[in-house]
Formats: structure tokens, sequence, C-alpha cells
């Protein structure tokens, strides 16, 4: 025994010799037994588990304090209390008849007279609850003959459902795309169907489209090539084709015009610009004049031009920029030919300066389309004796519209068939300054803006000055 407990009282005999005195000495680090180094390759001590703020399915840490403050429907000072309390609300009915009930009949009746059959037609067509309460009677008055736009707008709303289908404004039909992807822009006069519509060769009903240039080449943009670039703007490529695809360059050889389109998208709206180019001689009578801005065929000028053109001071400005280049002196004495010749080439090759009626930017005030009359010194390769001469550059820019109907306020007033205060609708911003900042932001034309018709005249073709 006494052996036994000498062993067991030896161990805390050492311990208390390496312990320090707690009363008369101070417990230091360095007093402390060193610890033994941890083994680098040895097992490791096991992580700490996870609280039990964790869920263990979503690993989501809960917050404890946010969930007894929902528990309690009395705390008003915090926002996170209404939660809870409006899903426990029984005020809402289940029913959604009983929510348009609370309406009564004299307050759904004002609002239905403020809007168009189409707008009342897609109310009920937007769930079934609103077509039991309004009944079916506005989708069945859209196949009236006399409710032929309004049934065509209704459909332009389900335009995205249809991504291999265009929806035609004559039929109020959607007609499958015969040419899905691969549509192309040709000439009037090139019987070009998109899809097989029934009412194709109607001469009654043509289908719309706008003027762009005469001649024995007529260039016009059927409504269908408009409806194409803003879908693929709006929904993606699937539903339409790229503006880029629109763009063309061609010339009329009977007349020496030459022409080039370009088209871009912002704010929704096909912009159009068309630039014309012709060499024009100095000094022609009023019958060469004539000769060069208008076509025999129907009066019409080479260069594009809106509805209104016949109004206003079109046609004035342009003679007006033709006036301006300079007419060399005419020498009698055959002997001095070479040096009249040398002497006309540089008068022909100098910078030409527009008088302030002719050189500001003019704007219709009919509709969205501006103008911009310049003379450049461009190269003529018809001609080996004056290889540059002075051209008219006519450029024109227009706002087609978004393309959901034939009857939008842009499209319509571009073709005459409705009224638009241009001033008013474009803003201070020009067409002209939108469409070219699309491409470039340096290119912009710096001209201030002036009406194209300040009068406010429209004789049509029984005034004489456009002629």
């Amino acid at each position: 025994m006494g052996s036994s407990s000498s062993k067991s009282a030896e161990p805390r005999r050492r311990l208390t010799k390496n312990a320090p005195s707690s009363q008369n000495e101070d417990v230091t680090v360095e007093s402390l037994p060193a610890s033994p180094p941890l083994d680098r390759y040895g097992p490791q001590p096991r992580p700490r588990k996870a609280s039990a703020a964790v869920d263990k399915q979503t690993g989501e840490r809960k917050d404890y304090t946010e969930m007894l403050h929902s528990l309690n429907p009395e705390d008003v000072l915090n926002p996170l209390s209404e939660i809870p309390r409006l899903r426990r609300s029984d005020d809402t009915p289940k029913n959604g008849h009983q929510l348009f009930v609370r309406l009564p009949p004299d307050g759904w009746e004002r609002i239905l007279l403020q809007l168009q059959l189409s707008d009342v037609a897609s109310l009920a067509f937007s769930c079934k609850t609103l077509q039991n309460f309004l009944g079916g009677e506005a989708l069945e008055d859209l196949n009236l003959p006399e409710y032929h736009q309004n049934k065509v707008e209704f459909l332009t709303r389900l335009d995205q459902q249809f991504p291999s289908h265009l929806l035609c404004p004559i039929c109020a039909q959607f007609h499958f795309r015969t040419q899905k992807g691969e549509e192309s822009l040709k000439p009037a006069d090139v019987f070009n169907p998109l899809f097989n519509c029934p009412n194709a060769k109607d001469q009654l009903r043509k289908a719309p489209r706008t003027h762009i240039t005469p001649g024995p080449v007529r260039r016009t943009l059927p409504f269908t090539f408009v409806q194409l670039a803003t879908r693929a703007h709006r929904f993606g490529s699937w539903y339409g084709i790229s503006t880029d695809s629109l763009s063309r360059r061609w010339r009329d050889r009977d007349s020496g015009w030459s022409h080039q389109s370009r088209f871009c998208i912002e704010n929704g709206h096909l912009l159009m610009r068309i630039t014309s180019q012709c060499f024009a001689t100095p000094g022609l009578p009023a019958s060469g004049l004539r000769h060069l801005l208008y076509s025999r065929e129907d009066f019409t000028p080479y260069f594009s031009v809106c509805a209104h053109w016949r109004d206003g001071l079109l046609m004035p400005l342009v003679k007006c920029v033709l006036g301006h280049i300079p007419v060399p002196p005419k020498w009698v004495d055959q002997r001095l030919k070479q040096a009249v010749q040398n002497h006309v080439q540089h008068r022909q090759n100098a910078i030409v300066s527009l008088c302030g009626e002719c050189a500001p930017m003019r704007r219709c005030p009919e509709c969205p389309t501006e103008y911009l009359f310049e003379l450049k010194l461009a190269e003529d390769k018809s001609d080996p004796l004056h290889t540059f001469r002075q051209a008219l550059v006519v450029t024109r820019w227009s706002d087609l519209g978004d393309g959901s109907t034939p009857w939008n306020a842009e499209w319509a007033a571009c073709n005459g068939d409705a009224q638009l205060d241009s001033f008013k609708a474009v803003g201070r911003r020009a067409i002209a300054g939108t469409f070219e900042s699309h491409f470039t932001a340096e290119a912009i034309p710096g001209q201030r803006i002036l009406s194209l018709n300040p009068k406010n005249e429209k004789k049509g073709e029984k005034g004489h000055d456009w002629y």
C-alpha cells in the first residue's frame, strides 16, 4: 500500500514543482509549459460543427430575430411584420369575377366608351374572367367590314406569337411567309410576293407602299418590308430581316441620276435616308431645268420626295441651288479656245457657296420628312474634258413609323393620307441628326432647320412654281 501511494503521488509532485506559485510569482507566457509541436502530416483537428442557424438542406442562414418579429402582428415599427398580415388577409376575393363586380356598371361603361374596339377586344381576350364579364361581342364585331382597321390593330398585338407568318393589312389575316429569312427588296415592276395572298393582284385593294423615286425602274418601299424590319428589331432576327438588307444603290440611265438608300431603327421607328445625285450644267434655261429635274412620265422629281412636294418651296429651292453654279465666260476669239477650256475647268472646280435661302435644311410641316440641298464637286468619268464637275445632291430623311399598321401617323403622313404637325411630333432634334448619329457621331449635318412651307400654302398642281 505504501509503495503504491508513493508511486501515484510522484507525478503530482512533478506538476507542483514545475507550476509557478500563485502567491509570490506572476503567471506569464514564458512560465507556462511549452505545448508539444503539432504534427504537420498527422491527423488534423476536426472542424467545428455548423451552427443551428444554418439550414442543412439549403445552406441558408436563418435569422431568428426576423422570425420572431414576423410572429408578432402588433409590431408596427417593423415593416416586415406587414408581409404575413397581408398574406393572412381574407379581404381579397378568391374569384376574379367578384373583383370586377366591385366597380359599378356605370363605371365600366364609361371606361369602355373611352376605348377603341380593338382595345376592348384585347381586354376581353386577355383572360377568361374578363371575357365572361365583358362578353364576346367585341370579338365578333371585329369581323364586320366597317371595323377592318380595328381588326388589323388587334391582330398586330399577336404578332409575337407568329414568327413564321406575316400580317396582311388587306386581308386582316396572318399569311405564311414563303421566303422566310430570304426576303429581298426589288423594283416596283417585279412581282415579289412574300406570302400567298388572294388579293395580291387586286387593283382595287393594292398593298400599301411608299414612293421613293420615279423613272423606268420605279422604286417603292412596300409596307411588308417595314413590318419585317421592325419585327426583327423587336422580337429577334427569326421574325424578319435586318435593316442593312434594305439598303440599295441604283442609277437611272435615261436621266443620269444616281440614288442610294439606307435605313436604321431608332426608338422602334424605321428611319430612311435617300441620297440622289446628278451632274448639273451651269446656266440652264427654264426648259433645261425641267428636263433635268422632272420625269417625263408622271412629271415628278427624279429625286426622292414626300407627298407634299408640290406645296411650299421645294422645287424653287432646288432651282435656286442650280443658279449658284458659276457660268463660264464666253470668248469670241477661237485662238484662245484652249485657254478658255482651262479657265472653265478652273472655275468649275471652285467651291460654291449657297445663299441663306437654299442653304438651310428644310422640314415638311405636314409629315416627318427633311431635305438638304448641296453642291458637291464630283468626278464625271463620261466627260474626258471636264473631269470634275459640280453635282446637285438632294438628301431626304423620313420617319416611316413603327411598322404596326399602315394607318400609323408617320407612315400615313408621308403618303399624304393623314395630317401631322411634324414640328410638334418630331421635336427640336432633327430626324437627320438622329439618323446620322446612329452610324457616327461626326457626320451630323450642322444646319438650321426651316419650314418647307412657311406660308402654309396648299396649291397642289394648281400652283406653277413647282414646275
